[in-house]
């Protein structure tokens, strides 16, 4: 599934090279990959090694025209079969007619006019990629994901299976992740997959805990050992016996402590405060961070020989932004969570609203997303959920990317320059205007004041 237009590649098949070769610019210019071949047999050859989302086809071309190409996809690509947009002179309307009984999606009559062109392709291509994603949540709906994390992205597969390797170990894990990521989803998925599933999983954040309390939260206490300790309490230590004890934050943890946990990973033993005697352990340590704690140990505030026994097995969870895949599929899930604690009915996102979704950088990771899906559903009274329904922040970033045009400047000429034709300040404008916006022929022509073919005219002219 492809979620934006740069992801898309375009197989264009038209026998006139200069038109051919203007529709392949303007698709370029609009994001997607293309390339432009002259005759059906040489587009088939291409499709038998990269298939396209969609192909652009001239009906009438050389030997076999444009059904026939559609018909032989249709036979040989069914699993992965591209969507087809016909172009045909108004003499063959009715043939075209025929193309989209056969399958075609749509078909454009010649002349083309270039903005209705990259419309029409631009329709087609959302359609299809809303047809993926509708397909892709709904399969994800009926999926409990990996012990409750979701994703099919490549860095999240990777890493379900760094944690079933991990989980068959026995000694400490450090989990590294950006402020929510789902770190502690998957220390949970970790406690599953181990030889400790069957015994409790207890997570404390070391931030949480008053400093003067955390040794005896970790280790327990006796009766006696300091004032206000009425009774004996088991620390965290042993209420976790054969099982798994995330410390969440540990980057928080005081230099002392850190110090009788590196004792208590290395020997096995605890010793309560106020205790004489050791006791033995028998639990899987997890920590977690969202600090780079190389550092934290350069500014004196970490041991690095804790640090290097809690790296032995490191997992690292990828940032939302680093998940485009998943994107979709997470929000679907939220959706389906917020729908069930509302009792509201609401089909889906719209295609705007998806689209800023997706756009969005997420600093707050997939915790903010949760958040932005929990805020859209309150305040959504139909069965979409439209842009007015998202956060502002998430509204306001799409406009600053959507309104960000280049700035312009004059063309810097020196004094002692030779004076040139106006065909050559034309000529050299034209290049500066086309390397502001990074070489789009779209956008340079808007600029300019000028239609698209005027553009590539000039272009081609020595």
């Amino acid at each position: 599934m492809h979620t934006d237009n740069q992801q898309a590649n375009v197989l264009i098949v038209e026998d006139d090279k200069e038109l051919g070769t203007l529709l392949m610019e303007e698709v370029r210019d609009y994001g997607m990959d293309c390339q432009w071949t002259g005759n059906a047999e040489e587009a088939l050859s291409i499709m038998s090694t990269t298939i396209p989302d969609m192909v652009i086809t001239d009906l009438r071309l050389p030997g076999m025209d444009g059904l026939d190409l559609l018909q032989v996809a249709q036979r040989d690509f069914a699993d992965n079969l591209p969507d087809f947009l016909i172009i045909t002179a108004f003499g063959t309307i009715s043939k075209a007619v025929e193309c989209l009984k056969a399958g075609a999606e749509d078909f454009l009559t010649k002349p083309l006019d270039l903005d209705h062109f990259i419309i029409t392709v631009n329709r087609i291509m959302r359609h299809r990629n809303l047809k993926a994603q509708v397909s892709m949540i709904k399969n994800m709906l009926d999926d409990d994901g990996f012990h409750g994390i979701f994703g099919k992205s490549r860095s999240m597969r990777l890493l379900f299976d760094q944690i079933k390797r991990v989980a068959g170990a026995e000694g400490p894990v450090l989990i590294v992740g950006e402020s929510g990521t789902g770190k502690e989803l998957v220390a949970r998925a970790l406690h599953k997959e181990s030889n400790f599933s069957s015994g409790p999983f207890l997570a404390v954040n070391c931030a949480g805990v008053p400093e003067h309390l955390l040794e005896s939260e970790f280790f327990g206490h006796q009766a006696g050992a300091f004032t206000g300790a009425n009774k004996s309490r088991s620390g965290l230590f042993a209420e976790a016996q054969n099982g798994t004890l995330l410390l969440d934050e540990i980057s928080e943890m005081p230099i002392v402590l850190q110090a009788k946990l590196l004792r208590t990973l290395q020997d096995g033993k605890i010793r309560p405060v106020g205790a004489n005697q050791e006791q033995e352990t028998n639990v899987r340590i997890l920590a977690a961070t969202n600090r780079d704690l190389e550092k934290e140990i350069e500014e004196g505030k970490f041991r690095e020989d804790l640090f290097f026994r809690l790296e032995t097995f490191t997992l690292r969870v990828p940032p939302l932004r680093e998940r485009g895949e998943d994107l979709a599929l997470l929000a679907g899930k939220f959706l389906q969570t917020f729908q069930v604690k509302t009792g509201k009915s609401i089909k889906g996102f719209d295609e705007k609203a998806l689209s800023m979704l997706e756009k969005y950088n997420y600093p707050g990771n997939v915790r903010e997303l949760k958040n932005a899906v929990e805020r859209s559903v309150t305040f959504c009274d139909g069965h979409m959920i439209k842009p007015e329904h998202l956060p502002a922040r998430i509204r306001e970033a799409h406009v600053q990317a959507s309104t960000s045009l280049p700035q312009h400047g004059f063309i810097p000429v020196s004094e002692d320059a030779p004076l040139m034709t106006l065909d050559q300040v034309e000529r050299q404008y034209i290049e500066h205007v086309l390397s502001s916006v990074d070489g789009n022929k779209r956008k340079a022509a808007s600029i300019l004041g000028i239609g698209r073919r005027t553009l590539y005219r000039k272009l081609e002219q020595t």
